[in-house]
């Protein structure tokens, strides 16, 4: 299966990332948000990515041109009838995600592959609301998107061997390693990630260390580039907290039960970076 058009639907960080891989890898993109705004926060956010790109020579003034030339914007679900592929990116709640995938069952053609940016949730039941299971994949990248290299290729109950084969070949087309995971919560690396982040915070919680020898000791003992409370701040509490939350519901196992400091912060509105604060003023 030869792919010419790649949809993005969600133009936040990870779908304006994700349309920019695309469109270096030479495809046709199509990003797709619910508003102009939206749209144009995910535009400008790939053209300063990009300028960046030939400020630091990485490349020509042309080819940054001819890759946004490749990018149509858009706000129409419809647009996206003629894509080959269909990665969605949209915010982490399965009925929206659900809701989305029978509109775009309705509008593509039926050899579209669905594929799901989910860093955690059931690729299963996402792809059981389509008329194609099969054809349907999870392909969890990380952020910043045109930085980091990795992306877990999820296969879900009904995915099939082509699906799988497809996806794994437009991954490396767009210069990143693919990772194979069975579905289960959080996939593999946030599955290990996660409990980690949420283990600091007991070890802060109990007075065993302070924050800044937490990291200190992450980085220096265990040669991490950055501490896991400041890491937690960076992802966002409020965000690492809904990840904890569906381990332990999806598990049912005590041992990922969220620390309750991390669930006081959420209250109090320290989110982390995007609020000023979280284990750290910023």
């Amino acid at each position: 299966m030869s792919l010419k058009a790649i949809g993005v639907v969600g133009a936040g960080t990870m779908g304006a990332g994700i349309a920019q891989v695309s469109a270096a890898a030479g495809y046709e993109v199509i990003m797709r948000d619910v508003t102009e705004e939206f749209v144009n926060r995910g535009r400008s956010v790939i053209e300063k990515n990009l300028a960046r790109s030939v400020s630091k020579q990485k490349m020509s003034q042309e080819q940054a041109d001819a890759l946004m030339g490749r990018i149509k914007c858009t706000t129409k679900l419809e647009d996206l009838a003629e894509c080959d592929f269909v990665i969605e990116a949209i915010i982490e709640k399965m009925e929206l995600k659900k809701e989305l995938y029978r509109e775009l069952d309705k509008i593509c053609k039926p050899q579209t592959i669905f594929a799901s940016n989910t860093s955690g949730l059931s690729v299963t039941e996402m792809a059981a609301v389509t008329s194609m299971p099969n054809k349907f994949i999870g392909m969890h990248f990380f952020n910043p998107v045109p930085v980091m290299k990795l992306v877990e290729i999820i296969r879900a109950a009904e995915t099939d061997d082509e699906t799988v084969e497809v996806t794994r070949e437009l991954v490396r087309k767009m210069g990143k390693e693919p990772i194979m995971v069975n579905e289960a919560p959080l996939f593999a690396v946030n599955r290990i990630l996660v409990p980690m982040l949420n283990e600091a915070m007991f070890v802060l919680m109990e007075g065993v260390a302070s924050a800044e020898d937490i990291d200190k000791g992450m980085q220096l003992g265990a040669n991490h580039p950055i501490g896991p409370l400041a890491l937690s701040d960076l992802i966002g509490l409020d965000t690492l907290l809904m990840v904890c939350e569906t381990l332990y519901n999806e598990t049912g196992d005590s041992k990922y039960r969220p620390c309750p400091l991390l669930r006081k912060l959420v209250r109090a509105g320290h989110l982390g970076r995007k609020t000023g604060r979280g284990f750290y003023k910023y």
